[in-house]
């Protein structure tokens, strides 16, 4: 193998290992807990909490959370339900420590998405909603 061959297979080879930031052009948008609790306070933000029914049973939902089980089927169509439902506002997704809602807004952004946040920390991570002691609601 020439040293010019072996050179681009390893580029190659590492141009699979690029993080998520450069595939998608950039990081998804992140929002501390209480600067979503505001916006959404404010209506300014659609504030979307993608974890379970078993999760928001068990820790309530966030104030002013809309419950959408990202795992449900049609997620997606639904999402885009939201978004023509409420034009021009942002979508903040909050899951069980942020990593998941970040996650879903890179993907949804790779799909043309524009707009998208999630909150660090979701609700049980370090500096989470809970750990911020911000309200929530019972889900039933």
């Amino acid at each position: 193998m020439t040293k010019g061959a072996a050179t681009r297979r390893i580029v190659l080879a590492g141009g699979f290992m690029l993080p998520a930031s450069f595939v998608f052009g950039q990081s998804a948008a992140t929002l501390s807990p209480r600067e979503a609790y505001e916006a959404a306070q404010a209506k300014r933000i659609l504030l979307v909490d993608i974890r379970g029914a078993q999760e928001w049973a068990d820790t309530g939902l966030p104030q002013g959370a809309l419950p959408l089980d990202v795992d449900a089927p049609a997620f997606e169509v639904r999402i885009a339900g939201l978004r023509l439902d409420h034009p021009g506002k942002r979508i903040v997704l909050i899951d069980r420590t942020g990593a998941q809602a970040v996650a879903v807004a890179q993907k949804l952004a790779g799909r043309g998405w524009r707009d998208l946040a999630g909150v660090r920390g979701g609700m049980l991570g370090p500096g989470g909603w809970l750990a911020e002691k911000l309200p929530v609601t019972e889900y039933r």
